[in-house]
């Protein structure tokens, strides 16, 4: 760590202390799980969102993408739209967190993904703990896909998200809402960067693939705790959680 980011390291330690909490990440099941097919959970969004304001998922069967923003559930569905799920929908994965950012970036020039993330990278104050990502602007392009509603007996995820739609948004406003996860959670969450698209009329949205973004605003959150719920299920107590290749089947799955 060069003296630069441990700079801003021991400043967002003081700010943690002086907040007197260390913020949170509740997360519901594994990526884990999900890639071996468990699409049934147990918790209702209403539950969810007694724990943050902030973040993504999914929905039982698969049934396409989750984004919470400002405490709002988002259903994006396979198709490209989008509703506002019902408090008492479920979900077999999401993770959200309240949103507290400390960083903020301004983007006045077009950027792509790759330069964008790596920015944000950059400005962490360490990338050893989860940062909830929030971009918000206007985009030249958004790429993104959509899970379709699966039906028993469930296939592995690498089957599921065989062959999807890919839908391209153009020209639009709109925000991107997810988490920069460490390497070391591989399994429990996507390592890297996991972003969900929502447009700024709240009509269409998906699972971000690539975007470039004209110029707009990204803040950032670092989180300290992670409150893993697991499945109550029977499933869940029967799942192979260890799949071989793990890493390349969260690639695969994941894009982006």
């Amino acid at each position: 760590m060069d003296s630069e980011a441990y700079g801003r390291f021991r400043a967002w330690g003081r700010a943690m202390i002086h907040d007197g909490h260390a913020d949170e990440i509740y997360q519901t099941s594994t990526m884990g799980a999900l890639l071996d097919g468990l699409y049934d959970g147990d918790v209702t969004i209403a539950e969810l969102l007694r724990h943050g304001n902030f973040g993504l998922g999914t929905f039982n069967h698969l049934d396409g993408e989750m984004v919470v923003l400002g405490g709002t559930c988002h259903h994006l569905r396979a198709d490209g739209s989008a509703r506002v799920a019902e408090p008492t929908d479920l979900t077999p994965f999401a993770t959200v967190t309240w949103f507290r950012p400390e960083t903020t970036l301004r983007v006045t020039d077009p950027i792509d993904r790759k330069d964008l993330l790596d920015r944000i990278d950059r400005a962490l104050p360490t990338t050893n703990l989860t940062a909830a990502v929030h971009v918000t602007g206007h985009f030249d392009a958004v790429e993104t896909r959509t899970v379709m509603e699966q039906k028993p007996p469930y296939p592995p995820l690498t089957k599921a998200t065989e062959g999807q739609a890919v839908t391209t948004f153009r020209d639009v406003d709109g925000d991107l809402a997810g988490f920069r996860s460490p390497a070391y959670e591989q399994g429990i969450s996507v390592p890297g960067y996991h972003l969900h698209f929502l447009t700024a009329d709240r009509d269409h949205g998906g699972h971000d693939l690539d975007f470039t973004l004209v110029e707009g605003e990204v803040r950032v959150a670092t989180e300290t705790e992670l409150h893993l719920s697991l499945p109550r299920t029977a499933a869940f107590a029967n799942a192979n959680l260890s799949p071989d290749n793990i890493a390349g089947q969260i690639r695969q799955t994941e894009g982006g």
